[in-house]
């Protein structure tokens, strides 16, 4: 069935909601997640939600096993790596320093990749932009904070720039979100036993399973599943830079459920990066706009 160029630009919007969506819907389970830290630690709470998001994805998805080169393979475990090294790595800076400042950290990621993988100069341009508002929302500095945790959360954020990467190249190779089924699966087995070893039994309690459970599908399953569709149809750099929003968005879920309040600099900073965002999102829209209007192939 044919389509009109207006009938295409809903669809130019579905990736950017999804991954708005799964921003929102991680950023809060992080939140959840520093609550749960006292029962079991950050390791503990990592094994939790990577195993539950894991044996959710399976049962829902049934990947398939066969059909699938080396290649794919190979790509699915390092995404899986990623996966658990970028977990392990952020819920540590979150043991050592609050939620925004962690995410904010984190998020220099994504926007180097940004910068390094964009072929449009006003790509560059929101990237800075968005890199502002995210030192503003540091406080203009993190001298103040304890530096192993910003280790970590810089580490992450490497991990996260490699992960968005990785993602793209399973949502190409495995249909629907198997390869997320699969890649879980193998972060899961990597984490755990560090889980284990730190937390023991106390993972086996009610309690701390429920809300593990809780954290694995508002930090795991949706945003891994929404942003691997969004990157599909979405360019590597314009979905870097929307995930300038993240600090924006964990400053929120810290006030809501942490009681974290926002001073006026860090409204500011959300501001920037808002504006940033939208920037992207324009420059995206507007690309696809000129694609159809040109009669330029798919």
């Amino acid at each position: 069935m044919a389509t009109t160029p207006g009938a295409a630009t809903p669809s130019r919007f579905g990736p950017v909601g999804l991954v708005l969506a799964g921003g929102v819907s991680v950023q809060f389970g992080g939140a959840l997640a520093v609550t749960l830290m006292p029962r079991v630690g950050a390791l503990g709470v990592v094994s939790l939600r990577l195993l539950v998001a894991a044996i959710v994805l399976v049962v829902f998805c049934r990947p398939g096993l066969r059909g699938h080169s080396r290649a794919d393979w190979g790509t699915v475990v390092v995404f899986g790596i990623t996966m658990a090294a970028m977990n392990g790595l952020f819920y540590q800076s979150l043991a050592r320093i609050p939620l925004g400042p962690a995410v904010t950290l984190e998020v220099l990621g994504p926007l180097a990749l940004s910068v390094l993988t964009s072929r449009r100069a006003l790509n560059a341009v929101w990237a800075g932009l968005a890199l502002a508002g995210v030192f503003l929302l540091g406080g203009g500095g993190f001298s103040s904070l304890d530096p192993i945790g910003v280790a970590f959360a810089l580490g992450a954020g490497s991990m996260w720039a490699t992960y968005i990467i990785f993602s793209a190249r399973t949502g190409r190779r495995f249909p629907q979100a198997d390869g997320l089924a699969l890649a879980m699966v193998v972060a899961a087995v990597a984490f755990l036993p560090l889980g284990i070893a730190e937390s023991g039994t106390k993972l086996l309690n009610p309690v701390t399973i429920a809300l593990g459970s809780s954290v694995a599908v508002l930090s795991s399953v949706l945003p891994y599943t929404l942003e691997l569709l969004a990157l599909r149809r979405l360019p590597a750099s314009t979905f870097a830079i929307l995930m300038s929003l993240e600090p924006a968005i964990a400053a929120t879920a810290g006030f809501l459920i942490l009681h974290q309040a926002l001073s006026v600099t860090e409204a500011m900073a959300i501001a920037l990066v808002i504006g940033a965002s939208m920037g992207a999102v324009r420059t995206q829209v507007g690309r696809g706009r000129a694609k159809v209007g040109g009669q330029e192939a798919p």
